[in-house]
């Protein structure tokens, strides 16, 4: 029986009363039993102070009287005064455990949600041992004790936790929470509680940002409209290299989908970074936004791929499903509908503060259904090698306890974890908090490139598309963009990959790059490049990075279609530009076979573009051999750089 169930129990027993004999209640007062219906009337009334008085009256003609000491303990619970309810529900007890079974299972889960699990476990005993389980309370009651023996355990082997606090640079007097951060780690933002229209006792929340300079937060400043209104924004998620912000709005009841007007009491809404401001927000829309909840999402750094979650209350709102939902981004632009996680993430109970890592493979999550502290537990649960995920694992504590914990951020390098706490010592209210993740519940490395997109001649900066391509089966990883008029861009590299890199801008040949980063990295240091872009004109030429041959071979290998179909799209868009395949070797070897290894090659290229579709008289091969040069020959590295296959404008 629940508290609810227990409580409507003790309210039929105060029906009652009025023509009960004294034996039909556990007194034999008559002033207890008058002081007991007085309450049943004022209760009725709803009158709780006076039906308060009454009870305690009871109690004082008879300290025996356990169904006053169980109503007074239902009374206080429901006025959430939890310490007054378990005194009276306790003496209940020990006047008589086995006259309520039911309050033994009531005040367990009480005790196991104070964090007292020892306490809990004996009551929850208790209740099986009187043999008196209501239908479907002996798998209940099995299920609580197994949550008490793992609050136990992971009590008696607690994880290395020690907090930090962010400091004055991000947290105030007024509450800090809902966090998020670029890839790099260098941009914080977050939500801020402050006084609506000046006034103290009500808050509204707004958008904070942060930036570190030499491993210290700088002091935060309000992001300003067009995101931050008089209204609520809250939950914030950024995308990796932090020019998309996705946001909780809600409220905006409207014309539905029109700018910030909503489909239903909280929905999501988008901003792109405009050099240093931001554009206007705009709804989601359908289908991720419904008449339903959606709010706190999380971005992967893939910039494909949305969770949040979705509360779904019944009809008659008595029942509500609060859920993890995902949606991926297709190439019209749209969002697909929405799909629920697995049986295995979502809970006929509460999830919430979910976060995708930017290795795209570990999901952090809160949730009160699967087996924890009590509240609102963190977990984290990784895909296996089919893509499916596995079981979540409990954080542990003390990062978990017997409070409500959530909507936790964890560092690109997996090192540090965020989360909000009113722990004492604090600069006021919900503060900003870091501390070191134990290394078992880290999640995958990355690392990530970083830099500035510019015009080679005129160090104009521009604007170009990104796709981060794995080389092994030709899969877009990441799609991004750099900043319009900063030219700065913020791309993550997760491990374990060899990467095919393009950035191409309409009016300019595209630029290729390559980045090993297979085997097991735990940590792997930042590519930090700035790319300069070549205007279309005769004469100029890039290195085909991403051309791969065997040694001493021509055979195009597997990997370099990456390369070869970006070579027909740059073509197919530019249908006027004629172009020469030239092959160029280092000087190992003689001259006459590394001539022949570099035209061999040039013409592997150029036959691939002929064979799918380039016009014959659009292309021209040549091979350098050794020389051309572009490095020194004397190392290995200088070498490595000469052998390489390049296209070259040869007529517009």
């Amino acid at each position: 029986m629940s508290l609810k169930s227990c409580t409507l129990f003790i309210i039929f027993l105060i029906s009652i009363s009025l023509s009960a004999q004294n034996q039909d209640l556990h007194t034999n007062s008559r002033s207890a039993l008058s002081n007991f219906n007085k309450a049943r009337f004022y209760y009725q009334k709803h009158d709780l102070l006076n039906a308060e008085k009454q009870l305690k009256q009871a109690i004082r003609h008879d300290s025996e009287f356990i169904e006053a000491h169980i109503a007074l303990a239902d009374l206080y619970s429901n006025v959430n005064r939890e310490a007054d309810a378990m005194e009276h529900y306790l003496r209940a007890i020990e006047i008589d455990p086995a006259a309520y079974p039911a309050v033994l299972y009531d005040v367990a889960g009480m005790k196991f949600n104070a964090g007292e699990y020892q306490e809990s476990k004996d009551l929850y005993l208790k209740y099986k041992n009187t043999g008196e389980l209501l239908p479907n309370d002996s798998a209940m009651v099995q299920k609580s004790l197994g949550k008490c023996d793992f609050a136990l355990h992971a009590i008696a082997n607690p994880v290395p936790f020690e907090l930090k606090n962010l400091g004055e640079g991000i947290n105030s007097r007024h509450k800090e929470y809902f966090p998020s951060i670029t890839v790099d780690d260098q941009t914080f933002l977050f939500t801020r509680a402050v006084p609506y229209n000046n006034d103290p006792n009500r808050d509204q929340e707004d958008f904070y940002i942060s930036h570190k300079t030499d491993s210290v937060w700088g002091e935060a400043y309000d992001i300003g409209m067009p995101i931050n209104t008089s209204n609520n924004e809250g939950a914030p998620t950024l995308s990796a290299d932090g020019n998309i912000l996705i946001f909780t709005a809600c409220e905006r009841m409207g014309d539905y989908g029109n700018g910030r007007e909503g489909y239903g009491s909280c929905d999501l809404f988008f901003s792109l970074k405009d050099g240093d401001s931001w554009t206007e927000p705009r709804n989601l829309g359908e289908p991720v936004n419904t008449y339903n909840w959606e709010s706190q999402p999380s971005f992967s750094s893939d910039g494909k791929t949305l969770y949040f979650i979705r509360n779904i209350r019944s009809r008659d709102k008595s029942k509500i499903n609060q859920d993890i939902y995902v949606t991926e981004l297709q190439h019209n632009g749209r969002w697909s509908v929405p799909k629920k996680l697995g049986s295995n993430i979502n809970t006929p109970g509460r999830e919430e503060s979910v976060f995708i890592h930017p290795d795209g493979q570990t999901l952090y999550f809160s949730s009160d259904g699967h087996t924890g502290m009590g509240g609102l537990d963190i977990f984290r649960v990784q895909k296996d090698e089919n893509g499916e995920w596995g079981e979540p694992l409990n954080l542990g504590y003390p990062i978990n306890t017997h409070n409500h914990e959530n909507s936790i951020l964890i560092s690109s390098d997996g090192k540090y974890a965020f989360f909000a706490s009113n722990r004492e010592g604090g600069y006021g209210g919900l503060d900003l908090y870091s501390f070191e993740l134990p290394e078992k519940l880290r999640p995958k490395p990355i690392t990530y490139l970083k830099g500035v997109v510019f015009d080679i001649e005129t160090k104009q900066k521009l604007g170009a598309a990104f796709e981060l391509i794995d080389l092994d089966d030709g899969e877009t990883v990441t799609t991004s963009f750099s900043n319009d008029k900063t030219g700065e861009f913020l791309v993550a590299l997760p491990t374990d990959r060899d990467y095919a890199l393009n950035v191409q801008k309409d009016g300019y040949l595209f630029y290729s790059d390559n980045f090993s980063l297979k085997g097991h990295h735990s940590r792997v240091e930042p590519f930090l490049k700035d790319i300069p872009l070549q205007a279309i004109k005769i004469g100029q030429k890039i290195i085909l990075k991403n051309i791969f041959f065997e040694l001493d071979k021509y055979d195009l290998r597997e990997e370099s279609l990456v390369e070869l179909n970006k070579m027909l799209l740059f073509l197919t868009q530019n249908p006027k530009l004629s172009v020469e395949i030239s092959g160029h070797t280092d000087d190992q070897g003689s001259d006459d076979y590394n001539q022949e290894l570099s035209e061999n090659r040039a013409r592997a290229v150029y036959e691939f573009l002929i064979n799918n579709g380039v016009e014959k008289e659009r292309l021209s091969y040549k091979g350098y051999g050794e020389i051309a040069p572009i490095e020194d020959n004397t190392n290995a590295e200088g070498r490595a750089s000469n052998r390489r296959t390049e296209m070259k404008i040869t007529g517009i």
